[in-house]
């Protein structure tokens, strides 16, 4: 059996996403991010799993850099500032831990001006439409990417 190192994983939240479980339930769902962190914590409990969110683009970038030197990965949902934000890009563009972007919805399935992120080039990659899970899926990414 393959052993998995020590892991901690920060999921840095953007705008809106305070809102889930109340805000078009339709496209994010019913429950709160708060009530998905917990089974998050619950299905991965050899996880140190780490949450902030802010509707404040500078807050955000702050986020990932005192993040991107001390933990295994970070999982950004950047929200809106996605399609927007050229700090964001170079916030991550300037640490070392990998950014897994995720989307709850399928961007490319909405509005056209979702369909463009300027932080997903540097990220190492992107999970978008499969609902909460799309932050388990990131977990499961660095779970394999540590194996021995």
């Amino acid at each position: 059996m393959k052993k998995i190192r020590f892991m901690k994983i920060m999921i840095i939240n953007g705008p809106n996403m305070n809102l889930l479980g109340r805000r078009e339930t339709d496209i994010y769902g019913e429950i709160s991010f708060e009530q998905y962190l917990k089974r998050l914590r619950e299905r991965f409990p050899q996880i140190i799993i780490d949450y902030f969110q802010s509707n404040i683009e500078g807050e955000l970038v702050e986020a990932i850099q005192k993040s991107g030197f001390i933990y295994t990965g970070i999982i950004l949902n950047a929200g809106g500032y996605t399609h927007t934000s050229v700090s964001l890009a170079d916030a991550i563009r300037a640490i070392s831990t990998p950014v897994v972007e995720v989307h709850i919805s399928n961007i490319f399935a909405r509005e056209a001006y979702r369909h463009s992120s300027l932080t997903a080039a540097h990220a190492v990659g992107t999970i978008s439409g499969f609902g909460l899970d799309s932050y388990r899926l990131a977990i499961e990414y660095f779970l394999e990417k540590t194996k021995d």
